[in-house]
């Protein structure tokens, strides 16, 4: 069976993507280390206690999880920091994708940076949808990977909460 078969593709999914293979490739298997990391409870914080007055977390098929969508249909992500922009412009972009796939007209995502109070607005564009595409064949390509791909030491590797996996 492939593992493609269970995996529904997620927002986190295509942030890990972009964020790190292997550590997409643990996921989608189940191992899951943020409930290690200090850095995840302080994101947690920073989003529970950021924009409360539109926060509406809204979660769609069991697939997507947005955190807020405004009367405009523009959907808006919470971030602790702007370390891995691409993944959340992608994880983003992904969720717009999944909504138009539904019939949804969106056509606008917001960040919002609440440390450093900044947000970025992306525009979702026709060309968009076969990225997102790819980037969808390119997840199932990684989880149907009979082994974890090799490690890539990076500087983001000692941050990561799943360091000890990698590297012990």
């Amino acid at each position: 069976m492939l593992i493609t078969d269970n995996v529904r593709v997620t927002g986190v999914l295509v942030n890990y993507l972009f964020v790190c293979k292997r550590k997409l490739w643990f996921f989608t298997r189940g191992i899951t280390m943020e409930h290690n990391s200090e850095k995840v409870e302080i994101g947690k914080e920073i989003h529970d206690n950021s924009l409360q007055s539109k926060k509406s977390e809204i979660i769609i098929d069991n697939t997507i999880r947005l955190d807020f969508i405004d009367k405009n249909l523009a959907v808006h992500e919470i971030k602790k920091s702007k370390a891995m922009n691409e993944a959340s412009i992608y994880q983003i972009l992904y969720y717009i994708y999944y909504l138009r796939k539904k019939g949804i007209d969106c056509k606008k995502g917001i960040i919002h940076y609440p440390e450093i109070r900044k947000t970025e607005v992306i525009d979702y564009k026709e060309e968009y949808d076969m990225q997102i595409q790819k980037i969808i064949e390119s997840i199932y390509e990684v989880s149907n990977q009979v082994k974890p791909p090799v490690v890539i030491k990076d500087s983001k590797c000692k941050s990561c909460s799943y360091y000890e996996l990698c590297f012990c």
